[in-house]
Formats: structure tokens, sequence, C-alpha cells
């Protein structure tokens, strides 16, 4: 090899370059492969340091072309010229900037088989991008992302979506515009913005154009993600949209599903179920604050029943959302309810479950009030309906009236016996279209 780069070298310039090209096919023609990454080592070398850029460049894109197209069929083989040929050329990046580039992205494919996701990533974002295009910008940025995700790292992750952001009107193509949507989601997901998160990716749960499965596993982390969020009417109107969907019956949270937008308390056994087929960060713990502890501290002191909790606050974003679903259900089964019962329906201490519901007051996703004194919690039975969930628990139209009985909880119970009615005779309604019941026939 050096004799020949020796011949090479006492040639004239421009017969320099076919000469340094054959030799380029010849040694990737070889039979013996052990030979073909040292010896290509040495001619990118030669070619760097002793050739013209002009040249050097014809012979690195043909080599870098040869790469490309499979001419070394060994992975492991492949993988080392590429990092030994991108070695040796980035210190000069300024005058092969090109063939850097394409030795970047073709590193990446490599370690994406080999599902180096952050190995990968790192490759890609050392990519010169002042000679790409705006599109082609988008697309590494959107790539990075992608694989920054694979291995949770959302902070990172989230840097380059943003430049992304700002790209996204530069390309027109609809693959490249779906994985932007899918990193949207991703992004929003691994934030804890799990209500936006559920929205776009039940938004992408009905395009045709994504496979149907993926699009069954889109549909599975809306459902999580809405589950997850915080209750409140915003999640109240998510959740009525992805009961509504007919696909979501066949999926393994349906139950849980079912029951926030009925609003059913959730039972532990129910919860443990769902828990175990979160992904990690949804499992992340959360920190209770200073204020928090100090005012979860108060208890009741007077009564003689014993405290059957001493738990200060939720653990993880799943537990604070259960026990946020299980304070907004029980608001539309009882009129008003004491610290200590509510502490034993969430499993806390009695300040800590006033505390709970003090905040979804505040924050306007529950309306109720809270007497100090007696240490009760009472709901107002004015927001006893919700406009997210619809009439009759979103069964059907119901036309409904309010009586003037002159006392606000025989307005409370009317209005839940004239609610329960009209379900049972919607039912019946859609029972007897579908012939699995008979009118009784009416005698004179």
């Amino acid at each position: 090899m050096d004799s020949r780069l020796a011949q090479f070298a006492a040639l004239n310039q421009k017969d320099k370059a076919p000469a340094y090209l054959s030799l380029v096919s010849e040694i990737l023609a070889r039979q013996d492969q052990s030979l073909i990454a040292p010896d290509l080592h040495t001619l990118v070398e030669t070619v760097v340091q002793d050739v013209g850029i002009v040249v050097g460049r014809q012979v690195l894109s043909e080599l870098v072309r040869n790469l490309g197209t499979g001419s070394i069929s060994d992975h492991n083989l492949r993988k080392r010229v590429v990092e030994e040929t991108l070695n040796t050329l980035q210190p000069r990046i300024v005058s092969y900037e090109e063939q850097v580039n394409s030795l970047r992205f073709q590193l990446a494919d490599l370690l994406e088989t080999e599902e180096e996701w952050s190995e990968a990533a790192r490759v890609l974002m050392g990519i010169s991008s002042r000679s790409l295009p705006d599109e082609e910008k988008f697309r590494v940025n959107i790539r990075i992302v992608r694989l920054l995700l694979e291995d949770e790292d959302s902070v990172q992750a989230e840097t380059y979506y943003n430049r992304a952001a700002s790209l996204s009107n530069s390309t027109s193509d609809r693959e490249t515009q779906l994985q932007f949507k899918l990193c949207q989601a991703r992004i929003s997901d691994y934030a804890r913005k799990f209500l936006e998160a559920a929205m776009r990716y039940h938004e992408l749960s009905w395009l045709a154009e994504i496979d149907e499965e993926e699009r069954k596993e889109m549909l599975s982390a809306a459902v999580t993600c809405a589950v997850l969020a915080p209750a409140g009417p915003n999640r109240s109107r998510v959740l009525a949209s992805l009961y509504r969907d007919e696909r979501s019956a066949d999926l393994p949270s349906y139950n849980v599903l079912s029951k926030m937008f009925l609003d059913h308390i959730l039972r532990p056994a129910e919860i443990r179920t769902f828990e175990d087929r979160l992904r990690p960060h949804q499992l992340a713990k959360i920190a209770i604050s200073s204020n928090d502890q100090l005012a979860s501290t108060i208890d009741n002191d007077d009564s003689a029943e014993p405290s059957t909790s001493t738990r200060r606050g939720p653990s993880t974003v799943l537990d604070r959302a259960v026990m946020e679903h299980n304070l907004l259900a029980s608001s539309k089964i009882y009129n008003n309810i004491t610290f200590r019962g509510l502490g034993a329906l969430l499993d806390l201490a009695p300040g800590a479950a006033e505390t709970m519901a003090r905040k979804m007051i505040e924050q306007g996703r529950l309306k109720g009030s809270i007497d100090q004194v007696d240490k009760l919690i009472w709901f107002d039975a004015a927001g006893e309906e919700d406009d997210a969930q619809g009439k009759a628990g979103g069964l059907g139209d119901v036309e409904q009236t309010n009586e003037d009985t002159g006392a606000p909880f025989t307005k409370r119970w009317d209005l839940q016996i004239r609610m329960t009615a009209a379900n049972v005779e919607t039912i019946v309604q859609h029972l007897a279209e579908k012939g699995l019941v008979q009118q009784p026939a009416i005698t004179a």
C-alpha cells in the first residue's frame, strides 16, 4: 500500500484523481476483508494530507458513496471504516463538510440498527447545518428528538424539539409532518402535560396514513395520559371523547377509563392493574412542598375516631390523579364530608385531604367550600352537571328542569332522582329498539 501511494504522489495532478479512485475500488473489492480497514485508513490520511482539496473531495466522495451503497457487507467492519474515516476528516470539516455529514448519517443509521439510541443522536448533533436546507434541518432535528426519547432523555429532546418547531413550516412532506406531531405528543407526555398529550395522541389515532396497530397504541397512550391528567372539567372533555370512541372498548385500560368518565370511585386493585402498564416517566415520584406538609399536619384532635392514615400527600403522578378523581367523584355522591371522612376515602391524613380539596377549589377544578370550624367540605350542587360530559352522562339528550322546592338539599335529591330516571328511560329505549325488551301492553 505504501509503495502504491508513493507512486501516486509522483503523478501529475490531473492523473492523481483517477489513480486514487481506482485504488478505492480495488480495496473495497478485496476478498480478504482483514486489510480493508487499515488500508482505507492509510488512503484517507494520505489523501487529506498530501493531495489537494479538489482531488481529495472527489476521492472521499467516491469512498463515502461506496460505503453508503453497501460495498462493505459486514456491519462491524463498515462501522469501523466509517468511524475511522470520520475521525480523520473531522478536524478538516471546513474543507470536507459534505463528506463528513454523509458519514455522520451513515454512522447514525448503523448505531440505530444496534439500538444505541443516544449514541446515534449524539452523532447527528455533530452535523454541520450551515449548508443544509431548512427542510433537511427539520428532519435531522426530528430524528434527534425521536432517538433521545427512545432512551427517555426528555430534557435534551425538548431542546431539539424547540429547534424543529421553528422550522415546522419548511416542509410539505406528510410523513415528516406526522413524525413531528408524534414528537409533540411524546414531549408533552414526558413533560407531564398529560392533558395536552392525550389530545394529541387521540388526534393521531384517527389518521389513516398511520398503521392500524400503531393507531391502537396511540389510542391507548391517549387513554393513559387522560387518566393521569389533573381532574377537572378539561379532563372530563377528553375522557368523554375517548369514552365515546368505539375503539376504546377493546383496550386493557377501558375499565379505568369508564369509571373515571362515569365518576365512579376507583379501588386500589384496579389501579394496580393499570399501573403495571405505565412507562417509567409516568411513575415518577412527586415531592410535597413544605407549605403542604405544614398544612397537612392539621388533625381533628377533638374526635375520638382515630386517623385512618398518616400519609401527607400523593407519592406518584398516578397516585395524585386517582386521589383527585376520587375526590371529584365523592362530590357527586355527598353533599358534604368531614376532613377525616375524606382522608379515609383517599387514604390520606385529614389535613392532607383538606389541602388537596382546597387546591382543587382554588384552581376551579372542584366546586365547593371549606368550613374550617366544623372541619367540613361542602360540595356545590350548582356544578353538578358537567357540560363536558353532556346530559345524562352523555347517553342522550334529556330535558331537565329545576323545580323550586325551597330547600337546596331537596333540589339536589330531586335532581339525582330525575337524572337516574332519565338514564333508565334512555337505556330501556335502546333495548326496545334492538328488540331485547317488549313494551308492556296497556289495558283499559
